[in-house]
């Protein structure tokens, strides 16, 4: 979905600092995908610099920040010296070093609150060395393994931090990746991470021992387990979460108890997905007309009849609204009236990986298994360029 958004951004941002406030929030962890791209405008930096700034006022004294996949990790990293001054704690990319990884924030008092294990979106050049040779089935597998062994190396020494503070200080550790269980859906810009299997692993990589594990990544509100969740995106990323509650997490830790709670976001701007016949669209704009609020939406006619105007009809109703069509589909006409197929859905309909899809299944002289080779090496292709980026 192409919209400036930067007002819905801010609106939570504020929500959030109240929101840390109110509940007297200690410790602040963000769970990667900072930004959407690698290269955000001076706005949006700006935006992300202020916020760090007044988390302080707003009594939270201790920031973590692990960067994601979308994210630049050198641009994450470059005022992390300055920022841990601030007791903003910030880790861009995996370090050599797992001692690196590990925070322990403490109250007014110098006493320990968490032992904190930051990892951020492991990427497979930081975490393992290139096999020349190697099949995709054993690729798949060296990658798994170093995701757990980072974990565990990072775990151990938070373990041996807790053997010293005692039992009741918590461990808590970040993760950017797809893990098994959690939730996807069309239309919310999760780019896929890896090769082959890798795409999701095991809840069992974290150590039995860690306490919490934020994770970061997928767009929707999944409880992989009691201990291990992952929050979600703050504002719906496209029309396929406009209909989602999106949440933040508290976990509260009190005499080696836990608790967590779902505090529910607010709708910051309205989206709707509005798909059925000519009847169905007219009376849900409607609707939409007598609320008379601002909302984005996407209108898709699946109706019986040929609909050749359909989109002069949709300017009439909807003009001098508060009502802005941001995407509007008439399936019928296109299946009806255009005959090749290689056209038939929009170019927006489609993403880099359809794209390619396409072009393979015209290749009838190849097999299944070279099929799926080529798309495991497409898809190393584009990770490799969204890093770059």
């Amino acid at each position: 979905m192409k919209k400036e958004r930067s007002e819905e951004h801010a609106r939570f941002l504020q929500w959030l600092l109240d929101t840390i406030r109110e509940n007297a929030i200690d410790i602040l962890l963000i769970a990667g995908d900072v930004f959407d791209s690698t290269s955000p405008g001076n706005a949006s930096l700006k935006m992300y610099y202020d916020f760090l700034l007044k988390v302080r006022d707003c009594g939270c004294n201790h920031v973590v920040v692990v960067g994601g996949n979308h994210d630049s990790p050198g641009l994450l990293d470059a005022p992390k010296e300055i920022l841990s001054a601030l007791n903003i704690k910030v880790v861009g990319k995996a370090s050599g070093n797992p001692e690196d990884n590990v925070f322990i924030p403490t109250d007014e008092n110098g006493q320990p609150l968490a032992i904190i294990c930051a990892v951020p979106f492991l990427r497979e050049k930081d975490i393992s060395k290139y096999v020349e040779g190697e099949s995709y089935s054993d690729r798949s597998k060296r990658i798994t393994d170093c995701i757990r062994k980072y974990y565990e190396a990072v775990g151990e020494i938070a373990k041996n931090k807790q053997n010293e503070y005692g039992q009741n200080v918590p461990i808590v550790a970040t993760g950017h990746l797809s893990v098994m269980g959690g939730k996807t859906i069309a239309d919310d810009g999760v780019r896929e991470t890896y090769i082959g299997s890798i795409e999701c692993v095991g809840s069992d990589i974290f150590p039995p021992y860690f306490d919490y594990v934020a994770l970061g990544h997928y767009h929707i509100p999944s409880v992989i387990s009691n201990s291990i969740r992952y929050c979600g995106s703050p504002i719906p990323m496209g029309f396929g979460e406009a209909n989602q509650k999106k949440n933040v997490i508290i976990v509260d830790f009190e005499n080696g108890n836990k608790t967590i709670i779902e505090i529910p976001i607010p709708v910051f701007q309205k989206l709707e997905s509005i798909v059925g016949d000519k009847k169905f669209i007219l009376n849900r704009l409607q609707e939409l007309k007598e609320n008379n609020e601002s909302v984005w939406i996407e209108i898709i006619y699946d109706g019986n009849e040929i609909f050749a105007d359909f989109a002069a009809w949709i300017t009439e109703q909807t003009i001098d609204t508060k009502i802005e069509v941001l995407i509007s589909r008439n399936k019928t006409y296109l299946d009806k009236v255009l005959t090749r197929e290689d056209v038939a859905r929009p170019l927006e309909e489609l993403n880099e990986f359809d794209v390619f899809d396409k072009l393979l299944d015209g290749k009838n002289y190849l097999l299944e298994e070279q099929k799926s080779e080529l798309r495991d090496l497409y898809k190393e292709i584009i990770n490799e360029m969204n890093e770059g980026e």
